[in-house]
């Protein structure tokens, strides 16, 4: 896990993180999982890896999360990235939820911390958990094995997910569109517009966008190479372009939001169809 030495994250947060995780159960956990079988399993052999996601650090890693030491870390580091609190934050999203879905997807997922609490939340319903790091999907299946929880995760981009359109009643992303350029943003609104049945929901939690555009320096903390044009974007307007109504953002101890929109189109409710899952190698993979 190369990182680069000259970023404001390498110079002061690591170092503190360094404090406050501990390193021998951070190494415990990378020995014991077999990381090129699990990776292969998880893998959608057709997925292309989209240069702002390959060609760019995140969090000053060099690769990003398409690799090992990005995914055995990203939870140590993230419980102290989201004040106050990580799990206050995500539940946010899971408080904001109108209804009761049958069909969830988390749009990327990473390694599945606000998908386990949509399945505690909603127990009764099937929920994907889809990203395009199969070393993030590795710790998520391996913390909803630990949670006792069946869920499904698979390999694929958030803009491009090959499901069908009409298959969920609830679209859920978190901490993801900071990390996208702001097109790739409003195209994987547009998938999660098509993705939903009429009257399904989509719910965005993110940084704050006002306190990023009045407080610069919090752009660079974290090295994020999108996290600026996110900031000067607004979520709101992105949603309503993609066919959203009833959008609303709810601002959460003023460094994160949570953006809500609904499906509202004057037509018959769409029965749920089911993925087409394509064999492949004794693996499945969605279909469009």
């Amino acid at each position: 896990m190369a990182a680069r030495t000259d970023t404001i994250f390498e110079r002061f947060l690591a170092p503190i993180a360094k404090l406050v995780i501990n390193q021998d159960e951070l190494k415990r956990f990378y020995e014991s999982i077999d990381w090129d079988s699990a990776s292969d399993r998880l893998r959608n052999p057709t997925v292309t890896y989209p240069a702002y996601y390959s060609s760019q650090n995140f969090h000053g890693i060099e690769g990003g999360y398409l690799t090992i030491g990005a995914a055995v870390s990203y939870d140590p580091i993230t419980q102290y990235a989201l004040p106050p609190n990580e799990q206050w934050v995500r539940q946010a999203l899971i408080d904001a939820v109108q209804s009761k879905p049958r069909r969830i997807l988390d749009l990327g997922c990473g390694t599945g911390s606000t998908t386990l609490l949509l399945k505690k939340a909603f127990p009764e319903a099937e929920v994907i958990g889809l990203d395009l790091s199969p070393y993030m999907l590795v710790v998520a299946e391996y913390k909803a094995a630990q949670a006792g929880l069946e869920m499904q995760w698979r390999h694929g981009l958030a803009e491009q997910t090959g499901f069908p359109a009409g298959s969920f009643d609830l679209v859920t992303a978190s901490l993801l569109f900071h990390e996208t350029p702001p097109v790739i943003a409003k195209e994987i609104l547009r998938e999660a517009h098509r993705l939903l049945t009429v009257g399904g929901e989509v719910l965005i939690l993110d940084g704050n966008q006002k306190t990023l555009r009045q407080t610069e320096w919090l752009t660079d903390i974290f090295e994020e190479p999108y996290i600026r044009e996110y900031a000067q974007g607004s979520t709101d307007a992105w949603m309503g372009a993609a066919g959203f109504g009833k959008v609303q953002t709810q601002d959460f101890w003023m460094l994160h939001q949570v953006t809500h929109g609904v499906k509202a189109i004057a037509a018959q409710s769409v029965e749920f169809s089911t993925p087409n899952y394509e064999p492949l190698n004794g693996k499945h993979w969605a279909m469009g």
